[in-house]
Order: structure tokens, then sequence, then C-alpha cells
């Protein structure tokens, strides 16, 4: 999966990475070169004390030496352009992969770990990038040019390396083959860290509200513990990689020292030839641990890629149709055929064969008890996931054949959750209609019953929102949403539970106002509250995924022994009549 994802994403920046590969071979030779000009200087230069070949032969090396800074310098630009540009394309990716998702991709993966994925996986991926552009070329090229240029100086002495390099990659493969376990229960276990942590700071209210703060303080250090845990695993074997790399450098040096000098002695080795062989193995063991600081990014890079990997090859259950139909009539209105859905694994289907057309112009009301389906069936209207069973269609035409963004520009839809997004009210208004007026967001907030409340803010439109909407009220958040769905002007209007927060008379004063402004408008009400539904033009009630009432509110009063049950529940015999 990494090399896939390598080969993928670098290939746009392929005049990038030929840059890097020419300067670091640039970089690599002049480091080779320079030990043996050393040993030049060393034997013909002071021991034969001549200063001109000495100063002649130290501009050459201090040319080189700048060459190879600039050479370094380069690497690292090109290598950090290609590295960063393959982290934003790979978190790109992701998201646009996530945001065309169906609830169940969302659901399976999880928010959390969606998070990780597109930050903590994609920045490992990243570092990889960027450590193999500035090693990955010279490593192997001062390895091979090193034996080479050692070979040079001594033959006798080669036997050093043909046991140090052996056993340096024997001892670094056995300490990285044991990391890789650990790195990927790293990973996992900081999605769960993120989970906790997304849940503790999303419910901070209910929290606090059953004073459950130590409950969850120890929670999140099972969590955090978890994650250290495995971190201090991986890290015990990376402290032990830099130890055992050490200790064969060191061991090396020394043999070299110690059967060098006996050459020198007997005259068949000069000392600026045993200096530069020692330089060469050197940069030989340092282009092994420069593999090894490789060996220590690739496990995590590998597991990281596999969850990124994971996202980007997971098919949506939602597909956008091969022929798309991207003109219909208009009219609005909305019908379900033999709907029926049922989720992966489900011994059971949530909704069952449900069938009924909501027309333009008429308020349709979907009441039923809690865990009936309700809102499994809007989310069907704009395709949030498919039908396993019958059809669904807008206009005349099943959603799965419209084009995705006529399917979604013809709905308003008002969540049970009213959700909004940092920025303004301004913002948050124009999220389905960017080019919407001040006066027709103002319209809109007249309609949804909060112009008051937003004229008393002293920024008014531009008063700020926090994330969620968390700076107001659950009421206010309400209308804000609907007014939301107001100002884009959709065909088809869906409100799930969306008056639930609100109290009677603004509720009806709200009703009141939909009915004179989008009173041409195919309307759908998802409600718990029967006092907002009883105008309903139609009304459904839903039980157990099933259709088991069908009418207005004084035939259901009649013929639904489930309305009227959940009548008598809400409202006095006065008010039923």
């Amino acid at each position: 999966m990494l090399l896939r994802l390598l080969a993928r994403f670098l290939k746009p920046y392929w005049p990038l990475l030929i840059a890097v590969i020419v300067f670091q071979f640039g970089q690599s030779i002049a480091s080779l070169y320079l030990p043996s000009l050393n040993a030049e200087i060393i034997d013909e230069g002071v021991a034969k004390n001549d200063t001109g070949f000495i100063l002649s032969t130290g501009a050459i090396m201090l040319l080189i030496t700048l060459v190879q800074v600039a050479c370094s310098i380069a690497v690292v630009y090109f290598g950090a352009r290609a590295a960063m540009a393959v982290g934003r394309d790979l978190r790109g990716a992701v998201f646009e992969r996530v945001g065309v998702f169906s609830e169940r991709e969302v659901a399976h993966f999880g928010a959390p770990s969606l998070i990780t994925r597109t930050t903590n996986d994609v920045q490992q991926v990243q570092m990889l990038v960027l450590m193999s552009a500035t090693l990955l070329v010279s490593a192997p090229i001062l390895a091979i040019g090193g034996v080479i240029m050692a070979l040079r100086e001594d033959v006798q002495l080669s036997w050093i390396m043909v046991v140090a390099v052996p056993v340096l990659l024997i001892a670094v493969s056995l300490i990285v083959s044991r990391m890789v376990p650990w790195f990927r229960r790293q990973q996992d276990r900081l999605d769960g860290i993120n989970r906790v942590l997304r849940e503790q700071l999303t419910g901070i209210r209910v929290v606090r509200a059953f004073v459950r703060e130590p409950v969850e303080v120890d929670r999140f250090k099972d969590a955090n513990a978890a994650v250290t845990q495995a971190a201090l695993m991986a890290g015990r074997y990376f402290a032990l990689m830099f130890p055992v790399v050490m200790l064969v450098l060191n061991v090396s040096s020394v043999a070299v020292l110690w059967f060098g000098a006996y050459r020198i002695d007997d005259g068949s080795l000069q000392v600026g030839s045993l200096t530069a062989f020692l330089q060469y193995l050197l940069q030989i063991l340092g282009a092994v641990m420069m593999a090894t600081m490789l060996g220590f990014l690739l496990p995590r890079a590998t597991v990281s890629a596999d969850r990124i990997g994971e996202v980007l090859e997971t098919q949506p259950s939602v597909a956008p149709p091969a022929d798309p139909v991207r003109e219909t009539s208009g009219s609005g209105d909305v019908e379900l055929r033999g709907a029926t859905f049922a989720y992966p694994g489900a011994d059971q289907p949530v909704l069952r064969s449900v069938s009924f057309t909501a027309r333009r112009g008429e308020t349709t009301a979907i009441i039923g008890s809690t865990g009936s389906g309700k809102t499994t069936l809007i989310g069907l209207l704009p395709r949030l996931f498919d039908v396993t069973g019958g059809e669904v269609l807008v206009d005349g035409v099943d959603v799965r054949r419209l084009d995705p963004d006529l399917l979604w520009g013809r709905i308003g839809l008002v969540p049970q959750k009213a959700y909004l997004f940092s920025g303004t009210i301004a913002s948050n208004l124009r999220y389905g209609n960017p080019e919407a007026s001040d006066e027709e967001l103002w319209t809109a907030l007249d309609i949804a019953q909060a112009r008051d409340f937003v004229e008393e803010l002293p920024e008014g439109l531009d008063a700020p929102i926090a994330q969620g909407g968390t700076n107001v009220s659950g009421g206010q958040r309400q209308r804000l949403a609907i007014a939301r769905a107001l100002v884009k002007r959709p065909e088809v209007y869906v409100f799930d539970d969306s008056f639930s927060a609100l109290d009677t008379a603004t509720d009806a004063r709200l009703r009141a106002a939909l009915d004179r402004s989008v009173g041409d408008a195919t309307r759908i009400v998802v409600a718990q509250r029967v006092s907002t539904i009883v105008d309903a033009d139609q009304i459904l009630v839903l039980d157990d995924g099933e259709i088991v009432g069908r009418g207005t509110h004084e035939e259901l009063l009649q013929t639904s022994e489930e309305y009227a049950e959940i009548v008598a529940s809400q409202l006095t015999a006065e008010e039923a009549a």
C-alpha cells in the first residue's frame, strides 16, 4: 500500500524528485573524494613538508566542501517541497473521499479515526518522503562508493567491512521487525484517545450534570496510558538501535586502527591511507545508519499508509449514477414506493415497504414512537443512504438516477440535531446560497422567528458563532438552522424534528409563517409533538418501520389506535377534540 500511495501521489512532482536525485548524487560524490584528498595531504604534503601541495589540495577540498554544502541545501529544499506537496495532496484526497462517504462509511470508520488518518497518519508518510528525499540516494552511493574507495586505499583491511556491515544490517533488521507491531498498536490507540477526547468535549454538559468528571478523567488516563505503553515499547526498540550502531561503528574503528598500525609499522601502509580507510569505513557505516533512520520511519509510515489506503479504497455505498439525470420537472413531489432499508448484517430491516407521496404545496407529517425509523426514512430522501428495496422518487425520478448536486439543490434538510459552523450568523445562513443578500437573510430570520434575538446582538448578522453553535441556545440554534434552509429556497423542505426545542407559541408562529412564505413548496415534517403536525395535510404514523396510519388529524383519531394513543398522551380531551 505504501508503494502504491507514493507512486500515485509523487507522480506529479517528478521534476522535484529528479532535482533531489541530481543534487544528492553531487553531494555524495563530493563526500567520497574528501577522504582521499585528505590522505594525499598527509602522505604527500605533511610527510614531505610540501606547503604548496598542502595549500593547493586544501583549496580543492574547500571548493568540494562548498559544492557539498550547496548540494545539501538544494536537496533539503526540493525534498521538503515534494514532501509537503505529497502531504497536502494526501490530506486533500482523504478529505475528498470522506466527503462522498455515506453515513454508513463514516460510522464504520468513526470520526476520531478519520481525523487521525487525515492528520497523524498523513504526517508519518510525509516524514518518510522527506527523509527519503534527503537520504535514499546518498546512502547507497556512500555505502557502495565507500567500499570502492576503501579498497583503493588498502585491500587487506577490507575484511573488517565484510564483518561489520552484515552484523550491523542483521542487528538493525531484528530491531525494526519488532517495532512494526507496536507502531500499529500506537496508531490504533491514537484513534481511541481521539474518540474519548471528542466524546468528553462534545458531552461536557452531560459530564458535569452527572458529576462524572472523575470517571471521565480515569477513561482518558486509560486511553492515554495505552498510547504511552505502545509508544514506550516502540521507543525502547528505537533506543536500542543507536547503541548497537555505535557499538559496531566503534569496534570497527578500533579494529582498523589496531590492525592498520601493524601495517604502518612494517611499512606496507601509509598513515594517510589508514586515515582515509577509517573515514571511508565510517562513511559506509554512516550510510547504514542513515538507512537505519529510514528503517525507523518505514514501519510506522507503512502502518499509516495502510490506514490511509483503507479510506481511499473504500467505495461509498451511495455512488453517483453513471448517467445522471440533470434536469427534472421541478414539481417538488416526493414519492416512496415500497421503500425498505436494512443496515448491513442486521436481522430485521429498519423500514419495511414504506409507500407515500408528498405533494407540492402540502405538508406531510411523520410521527411515531422513538426508534420507529422516522430519521432513517428522512435520510433516504437526500440519499444519505440508499434503500435496500423499493424506490425513492423526487420529481418522478429515482434519486439513485439523479445528479447529486441537482438532488441536494432540490432539498432543504434541517436535521434533528441542528449544527452550526464556526463563523458568523451570516456565513451560516449563506451556507446553501452564498449569493444571498442581507435582506434575504433577514427575511429568512423573520420566518424562522429568529429576527428578534439576532437584532439584539451588537454585531447583528456578523455576530460570531462557535463551532457547533455552542454559544447560542438550543432553540436559537434550531431557528438559525431553519433560516439557513429557507435562504436556500429549495422545492422540498424536510424538517427532522426541527421544532423540538421551541416553545409551543414560537412553534405555532413559525408554522404559520412557513405556510405563508413557502406554502407552494413540498414540506415533510418529522415531529414528536402532536401540536406541531395537527394542521398537516397528511399525517403518517410510523411504527416499527411500517406505516400503520395515514390521514389527517381528525381521520386518524377515528381510524388509528396508535395515533390516538400518542394524542392522548400529549393533549387533554378538549385539545384532542
